[in-house]
């Protein structure tokens, strides 16, 4: 079970059919919350796989998607999916999702459209409910399947429903959110809005505000929804250190702010200078790599800030300023590819011994 109080403090990896029961059990007996593995599929394996062996594996984590998208599977697919993983590690499940980066960019696709992306929130949520989905409402273009009237059935489905789930425990689904009009979107369809903000107070106090306002405009309780955020964390007595361990990663999570030409949200002069820089230089190629072109863009000051990287103290302050923002979940993105693999050991452990369990006095 997870914990009830505080704020929940999960690990993001990859998904690997080969190690993630070892990777699951590794991380539950270090003292996290969750785990989530990425869904991107020309650079990792598949995450439901992956999820449903660390399900087995484990007993007390949190286990989801960070993240799936709208495009790559049909939402019924992901539906029963993640449904799948829930039924096998007893009700431990989350359906992290956003609008695709690494996984489309492998297809020769940007993310999906925002009208795409809404539908696709509506109708997953339908058949995690184990309610219908119209067909009139699937966009399964009729050239590449043709209507099924054109069978000549004596009998069929009136509707696409996923009957086993319906009475089952349903899956909380998670919207990576960055843009405001995503951030709207994810306060009326999601279950949690996961910011792609960066770590910085006044951006994700932003993200908050709007969330609420979209939601009591719309007649719904501001409270009805739960925030949480993705947050690249390097823990080391040497800055310097502990900003390399960070730069791949937050390339990535900084990109989405700015992905589309303009800067999201709160942000210096100084700031937007570094994301526009940031986009212009991006290498799909060198996705989430420390030694990339696209990590030499980013500045001391602006990884200060944007991520969470120090000693044991300073990320247990950062992140309890987060958690003070009201804030319930954190995903954490250590040191990725293309880090130094000392300091990224040496990180591991100070988190362990000292982070996680600071978090939890």
């Amino acid at each position: 079970m997870l914990r009830e109080e505080g704020v929940q403090l999960w690990i993001t990896t990859v998904a690997s059919a080969r190690g993630s029961a070892r990777t699951a059990q590794e991380i539950e007996a270090a003292g996290w919350d969750g785990m989530l593995v990425v869904d991107s599929q020309n650079l990792s394996g598949d995450p439901y796989v992956s999820l449903a062996l660390a399900a087995a594996a484990t007993t007390r984590i949190g286990l989801g998607t960070g993240v799936t998208n709208s495009v790559t599977r049909h939402a019924a697919a992901t539906a029963t999916a993640i449904t799948s993983v829930n039924r096998v590690s007893n009700g431990r499940a989350v359906l992290g999702i956003g609008r695709g980066d690494s996984a489309l960019a492998h297809l020769g696709r940007a993310p999906a459209r925002l009208a795409q992306f809404e539908r696709y929130l509506r109708q997953l949520q339908t058949y995690l409910r184990g309610e219908a989905v119209s067909f009139d409402e699937i966009d399964i273009p009729s050239d590449v399947a043709p209507p099924m009237s054109e069978l000549q059935l004596h009998d069929a489905p009136p509707a696409s429903r996923i009957a086993w789930i319906a009475g089952g425990a349903k899956v909380p689904v998670e919207v990576a959110a960055s843009g405001p009009r995503v951030i709207a979107m994810s306060a009326l369809h999601g279950d949690r809005v996961m910011f792609t903000l960066g770590a910085d107070v006044e951006r994700l106090a932003w993200g908050i505000a709007l969330a609420r306002k979209t939601r009591k405009e719309a007649g719904l309780d501001p409270d009805g929804i739960a925030f949480g955020a993705y947050v690249n964390l390097g823990c080391h007595s040497d800055i310097a250190a502990a900003r390399g361990l960070v730069r791949g990663g937050l390339t990535t999570f900084a990109r989405f702010s700015v992905m589309h030409g303009k800067a999201n949200g709160p942000v210096s002069t100084g700031d937007r200078a570094v994301l526009e820089a940031l986009r212009s230089n991006y290498d799909m190629r060198a996705h989430t790599r420390g030694d990339s072109r696209q990590a030499t863009t980013l500045t001391d000051d602006f990884v200060d800030r944007f991520a969470i990287v120090g000693p044991p103290e300073r990320c247990i302050d950062r992140l309890r300023s987060l958690q003070a923002l009201g804030l319930d979940k954190v995903a954490i993105s250590g040191g990725t590819r293309g880090a130094d693999a000392d300091d990224a050991a040496v990180s591991r452990q100070l988190v362990v011994a000292h982070v996680l369990s600071g978090m939890r006095d």
